[in-house]
Parts: structure tokens; C-alpha cells; sequence
């Protein structure tokens, strides 16, 4: 089988970021992007997809960090999308609750070629440290539109809004891991009546 890999990069006037992504990987990372908090996110995601991730951006941070994590997730859904190709044999849907002390967090993927976000995740504060609680949601909208994905994320409930902004990227992560894993009976099929899964 062909390995699914692939690289995006993106350069404007607000950010310089380039992505390296292996789908059937061990989840090693190795991402710098000038945001430690969204450093550890990516990581986290990274990890519990088991998708190996090379990230590195440099943008305009002296302004606010919104452009550097949308960028990011616009590039690694760039290559998501080109390392998957047809999405051939692919399990396709997954879904998780995740649980991670007293929050619980639900994700659920279409690796459909449809991107569509519903988003019922709030916080009770506007920032994790210095990190901008809403460009969580602003990263997720730029993955799931440029790799292709319908992404259902909801907040069942949590105090901590670290916990919950930090069981967001792991319970996608362990959906796109399930929903990526290469599916034994149809090896060779795109699992759809279309026959596709371009959009």
C-alpha cells in the first residue's frame, strides 16, 4: 500500500508555515509554531492519532496569535487532505467521548471531502494563560474545511478550561485515528454509493 503522506506549506504577509504529515505513523511530533500552549495541542493531536506531524510557522505574533493557529490548520488540513487521496479503504466515521478528569468531551468525524464544523464547546474564560480561548474553534473550522472533514465537537460539561480546550484536540484526534484506520474487508474501496469522496 502506498504511504499516506504529504506536505503543505502557506506563506502570506501574516505567517510562513510548513507541514509534514505521515497518516500511519506512531504520533511523533515535532512542531514549533511560537505558541506554547497550541504547541501542546498539536502535540496531543499528533499523539493520539497516531499521524506523525512536522510543523513549523512563524507568524505575525506581535499582533495576536489568531493568524498563526488558523494558518496552521488551514496547511495541516492541506495535507491531510493530499496524503489521504482518494480515501480509499479508510474506516471513514468515528466517534469518541473523551473523558479527562472532570470533563468530558465528545467528537465526531465524516472523512467525507464535505467540511462542515458544528462547534458546541464554550469556555469560561477568554483566555488558557495568554492563549486565546477562541482560536480553538477558529483551528478546527481551518482543519476540517481544508482536509475535507464534517467535525462535530461538543463539551458535555467541564470546570477547567484548560481540560476542556485540551480533550477537544484529543477526542478528534482519537476519531480521525478510527475514522483513518484502513478497513480489512474493503482495502481498495471508497466507501461511499458515490463512488467518491471529493465533495
Amino acid at each position: 500500500m502506498a504511504p499516506r503522506s504529504a506536505e503543505a506549506s502557506r506563506k502570506t504577509k501574516e505567517t510562513d508555515i510548513s507541514v509534514s504529515v505521515h497518516v500511519d505513523g506512531s504520533g511523533k511530533s515535532d512542531i514549533t509554531t511560537g505558541v506554547g500552549f497550541f504547541d501542546h495541542m498539536l502535540d496531543q493531536l499528533s499523539r493520539h492519532s497516531l499521524i506523525d506531524m512536522t510543523v513549523r510557522a512563524r507568524g505575525d505574533l506581535h499582533i495576536d496569535d489568531h493568524h498563526t493557529v488558523e494558518d496552521t490548520g488551514i496547511a495541516l488540513g492541506q495535507a491531510l487532505a493530499k496524503a489521504l487521496g482518494e480515501r480509499r479503504g479508510i474506516m471513514r466515521y468515528a466517534s469518541i467521548d473523551l473523558a479527562m478528569d472532570e470533563t468530558l468531551t465528545r467528537a465526531a468525524i465524516d472523512v467525507s471531502g464535505r467540511p462542515f464544523l458544528v462547534w458546541n464547546v464554550s469556555f469560561s474564560s477568554p483566555k488558557i494563560g495568554t492563549f486565546d480561548t477562541e482560536l480553538v474553534r477558529e483551528f478546527f473550522q481551518a482543519l476540517a474545511q481544508n482536509a475535507g472533514i464534517t467535525l462535530h465537537v461538543t463539551n458535555h460539561y467541564g470546570a477547567n478550561n484548560h481540560h476542556i480546550a485540551e480533550t477537544c484536540f484529543k477526542a478528534v484526534a482519537r476519531a480521525l485515528r478510527a475514522a483513518l484506520e484502513r478497513d480489512p474487508r474493503q482495502p481498495d474501496a471508497v466507501p461511499s454509493t458515490k463512488g467518491s469522496l471529493k465533495g
